[in-house]
């Protein structure tokens, strides 16, 4: 699964830890996300389109290859 998060995180200026810290996980997990190395569980994935004011969909894409 692909995911936008690094590029709606450094839109609105926030390092990995200020992510993390919004939406209570740890800044190792923001990095593993963005570098596609973990698929967030469907309630974090909530609590970051919540966090971004955009839909899950704009923030995940299923790869369908």
């Amino acid at each position: 699964m692909r995911n936008n998060v690094r590029s709606f995180r450094k839109k609105n200026g926030e390092t990995q830890k200020d992510l993390a810290d919004a939406v209570g996980v740890t800044r190792q997990t923001i990095s593993k996300i963005e570098k596609q190395n973990h698929v967030p569980d469907f309630t974090l994935a909530i609590h970051l389109a919540f966090h971004f004011k955009v839909m899950v969909d704009d923030l995940f894409e299923a790869d369908m290859k």
